[in-house]
């Protein structure tokens, strides 16, 4: 009998394997204590951190600040030197970076994000800044970019401090897509949220097209740059593939177009350093916010300054030209003003200037251009620095010389009608003291419009050369005297003498002041005296409106 153990010994090794006996078990070492990790180290990590910051501060690849030199363009931190005073730039999210991946994204994600926000000191009061970087992605908006103004605007709001916005980007960064697109959405409506309640300044220094050029749009005031600046919603190669014509980048948007032709630029200058410069003085001229007076200084000019220079500035005949600015300069403190669109709609002037130290707004009409008529691009230019001294508490001073509307069919058919009520509506709702002074002439709708009495001026002055009716004295008698005139033996006599007539009967220089729409008729020489008191009589002015959610304005 074969036994169990006889099997075991002729099976083939691979299907049963001999069998060991269990060797013993080694001996188990002693049980030792993980490895401790390494004692934080303070100064190693701000070693770190320090060697971080000093690589942000030299900026991306030195090559491409280089060709950003090359283009006469500052980089974005130095532009913030010249913004704001010396050493007060504080900087939030330099670390920030993008989360987008896909296009080669995910292999570049820089610090910074190609934007640089924060708040400084300008003439010793808080400003808020963002300024894109064009040598990141070429000052493309993404998302993480996006939420860094977003972050800006909203702190600015609560702080109730103005913002200023460098503008020298590509527009939307194609490769994060619609996310791009919403960061713009962020932007407008931040900007529409703050409108008349924070000073808001946009600065063009290199692009800004597409999405891109309406936050600017949105803003109180625009400044640009010649060569460099450029704005349009499509470029001149779209333009080209849709319409055919051929244009250049500055043809189409560069800094004089807007400044003379669209009017979307209130301010164009040859470099940067000239333009940042005046957008700090023009900062010295705003309050903080609309709850806050614009800054007073002391003033060395007198306020009881006799203006004799009027008189020979100004002539008493109603057709001869002179230049308004002559006139404000011998009004205002020093002979110093600050003029808001000076190349586009130059029959009218705005401009903020000091009286006594004080801010004031100055609404005027230019005899130099279109002979100071009211027309479609001055009413509305007028309308919106109206509607900006109202939302920022500055007084507003009319210095009239008008005309009359500008007639003709284009202005008609382009709707002077609804631009010219533009101005109407915004002088009718505005509630900061307002004067307004009647140099000359003062004819038709036109009169009414330019801050008369009859719409809410506070008080209204004249000079003894003044007219104020409806139509010039040889337009009424031809109207009012035309059967007449035709039937007489000498027409020309005829007419000649019922001019006089109507001249002397209802355009006298005391007319309107007999009919207590005019509160006084004044030396033209008592001019800068006579506004100053009035402005300091109306300086706790309150003036409420009806409740509402808000009007709605002609657009």
């Amino acid at each position: 009998m074969t036994t169990f153990d006889e099997l075991l010994a002729d099976s083939p090794a691979s299907l049963s394997p001999p069998v060991t006996p269990p060797a013993a078990a080694p001996a188990v070492p002693p049980a030792t204590a993980p490895a401790a990790p390494p004692e934080p180290d303070l100064r190693r990590a701000t070693d770190e951190l320090q060697r971080l910051k000093e690589e942000l501060s030299r900026g991306p690849d030195p090559e491409a600040t280089r060709r950003q030199h090359a283009k006469g363009k500052l980089t974005a931190p130095e532009r913030l030197e010249l913004l704001f005073d010396e050493g007060t730039f504080t900087e939030i999210e330099p670390l920030r970076r993008h989360r987008a991946s896909g296009f080669g994204l995910e292999a570049r994600k820089p610090h910074g994000d190609g934007v640089v926000i924060g708040w400084g000191l300008v003439h010793g009061r808080t400003v808020f800044a963002y300024a894109h970087d064009f040598r990141v992605f070429g000052g493309a908006l993404g998302e993480a970019h996006a939420e860094k103004i977003h972050k800006v605007l909203d702190l600015a709001e609560a702080a109730g401090a103005p913002v200023v916005g460098l503008s020298d980007g590509a527009g939307a960064r194609i490769q994060e897509g619609v996310t791009a697109l919403a960061g713009y959405g962020g932007i407008f409506r931040r900007n529409t949220r703050a409108s008349g309640v924070i000073p808001q300044i946009s600065v063009i220094l290199g692009p800004c097209a597409g999405g891109a050029a309406y936050s600017p749009a949105l803003t109180d005031f625009v400044f640009m740059v010649r060569g460099t600046s450029q704005m349009f919603i499509t470029g001149p190669d779209v333009v080209q593939a849709v319409t055919g014509e051929q244009i250049t980048h500055d043809g189409l948007g560069g800094a004089d177009v807007h400044a003379g032709v669209s009017g979307v630029s209130g301010f164009v200058y040859d470099d940067e350093a000239e333009c940042l410069a005046d957008v700090r003085h023009l900062l010295s001229l705003l309050p903080q916010n609309n709850r806050e007076l614009p800054p007073a200084v002391r003033a060395d000019d007198p306020a009881d300054r006799r203006t004799e220079a009027l008189t020979s500035l100004v002539p008493a005949g109603s057709q001869q030209a002179y230049d308004m600015r002559a006139v404000i300069e011998e009004i205002v403190d020093d002979g110093d003003y600050f003029e808001v669109h000076e190349a586009w709609a130059r029959n009218v002037v705005c401009a903020l200037a000091r009286l006594d130290g004080h801010v004031v707004g100055i609404v005027a009409n230019q005899p130099t251009a279109l002979a100071g008529v009211l027309d479609i691009h001055g009413s509305e230019k007028a309308a919106r620095f109206v509607q900006f001294c109202d939302a920022f508490n500055i007084p507003l001073v009319t210095l009239v010389d008008v005309p009359g509307f500008l007639p003709g069919v284009d202005q008609e058919h382009n709707g002077i009608i609804r631009h010219g009520a533009k101005l109407l509506y915004a002088y009718c709702n505005a509630t900061v003291p307002r004067i307004s002074l009647v140099l000359r002439k003062a004819y038709g709708g036109a009169y009414i419009v330019m801050d008369s009495r009859s719409i809410g001026a506070d008080l209204s002055f004249a000079w003894p050369t003044n007219e104020i009716a409806v139509m010039g004295a040889e337009g009424a008698a031809n109207v009012v005297f035309r059967r007449e005139i035709a039937a007489s033996d000498d027409p020309e006599a005829t007419r000649s003498r019922l001019i006089k007539e109507y001249k002397s009967e209802l355009m006298h220089p005391y007319y309107a002041a007999e009919r207590g729409l005019v509160d006084d008729v004044i030396d033209p020489a008592d001019t800068r005296g006579t506004l100053i008191r009035a402005l300091a009589m109306l300086r706790r002015k309150h003036a409420a409106l009806p409740e509402r959610k808000h009007g709605n304005p002609p657009m």
